[in-house]
């Protein structure tokens, strides 16, 4: 029976994780779940997966997780340190799922502890890939993505020799924006961006998608998690969502991995590495389907993807500065403070100005990351003030 931690139980990845988990009785043994606000489904989940310990990063919560808790003999814990602490907790896999850079340090952290780091957060290779790599490779921890699409990456690469690897193809839906004009998308309201035509994510992915932030990060992370240059990664819109990315090889042969929309698969590929866990999900039905289609995405409209690859381009602590921008904007315009388009606006302005004033130069450290988040934060933050 394997250990699992669960980071970011209660958000939509560490519930599809459970719902694996229940199709798979008596194969795992639950060591600990975290969540960041969500105490009542945190303490719920933490009784029936039968863990040993529950930690709400929310310290404000606490004494709440306690008294959910007390008939339980299961540990509680809360804070950074808390998350901290369990990721220091020797298990076969962490599941990594704590959505942004809160995710960063914990899931940091086990790689040291955890055999296997199953990866379902952006912003450990957004935000400070090559250092998330070299400390991988330095305890000699396995990483397995869980993102549909870089898990789809690695399936089709099993089996061949990544020196064969020609093109990696991308998939995105394209989101809700798809075919807005430029003028039709300064308008676009919280309600629109919120409604993703084909996934069901927490609201900060699902904005992340509608700018296509979401593809301009998982075009980074594809960047360090396999071996192949940045002009070699190539988005294509797939608004179907059924092929979740594609390997172009030498040859010209090209390897695509398909399914429906549902995380579960992804999730149970990386749990059962090398093996294929059975699961009772909806089947692909390609007569239903009929068509597939695809589409060149436009870096006009959707300037976050073009942010993206001069993050790369950049290096140092780009990623990280473009993350914190990212964040802030994002959670400016859930809070109806900013449109839709200024998004993208903030997130370049950031960069600009954090690369005068040589910000992001360092990136060897987690200190050296997370004082370039800290002063990325800052400028952002006072964009939001010029935007009002």
């Amino acid at each position: 029976m394997k250990t699992i931690n669960i980071f970011g139980v209660t958000g939509s990845i560490g519930q599809s994780t459970v719902k694996v988990l229940n199709q798979q009785r008596g194969k795992y043994s639950i060591e600990a779940i975290t969540a960041g606000q969500n105490v009542v489904l945190l303490a719920k989940l933490a009784i029936e997966l039968g863990a040993k310990i529950a930690v709400i990063a929310n310290r404000s919560k606490f004494d709440e997780l306690k008294s959910l808790l007390a008939n339980h003999p299961i540990e509680v814990d809360c804070g950074e340190d808390g998350l901290v602490r369990v990721a220091e907790r020797e298990v076969d896999i962490c599941l990594a799922a704590i959505v942004g850079y809160a995710g960063l340090k914990p899931t940091l952290v086990s790689l040291k502890y955890a055999k296997r780091v199953a990866l379902a957060n952006k912003e450990c290779l957004v935000a400070a890939g090559d250092l998330f790599i070299a400390e991988a490779e330095k305890y000699g921890c396995e990483i397995i993505p869980v993102d549909s699409e870089h898990s789809a990456m690695a399936q089709c690469l099993r089996g061949s020799k990544s020196s064969e690897m020609e093109k990696i193809l991308l998939t995105a839906s394209g989101g809700p924006f798809r075919t807005f004009t430029m003028p039709e998308m300064k308008d676009i309201t919280l309600k629109q961006a919120l409604k993703h035509p084909n996934w069901d994510m927490g609201a900060k992915i699902t904005i992340d998608s509608a700018t296509l932030m979401n593809k301009g990060n998982e075009l980074i992370e594809a960047y360090h998690l396999f071996p192949i240059s940045l002009e070699d990664i190539e988005v294509v819109i797939h608004k179907q969502s059924i092929i979740h990315s594609m390997i172009q090889y030498c040859d010209g042969s090209v390897i695509a991995q398909l399914g429906t929309p549902e995380m579960g698969t992804a999730i149970s590929y990386a749990l059962g590495y090398p093996d294929r866990l059975s699961l009772n999900f909806k089947r692909l039905d390609l007569f239903d389907i009929a068509e597939l289609n695809f589409e060149k995405p436009d870096e006009t409209r959707f300037k976050c993807l073009t942010l993206a690859k001069q993050s790369v381009t950049i290096g140092g602590a780009c990623g990280a500065v473009l993350n914190a921008a990212n964040e802030v904007a994002v959670h400016a315009f859930l809070q109806e403070s900013i449109s839709f388009l200024e998004i993208a606006n903030i997130c370049e302005e950031t960069m600009t100005r954090a690369q005068s004033d040589q910000i992001m130069d360092q990136a060897n450290t987690l200190a050296d990351i997370c004082e370039t988040d800290r002063q990325a934060r800052i400028i952002a933050t006072s964009l939001l003030n010029l935007s009002k």
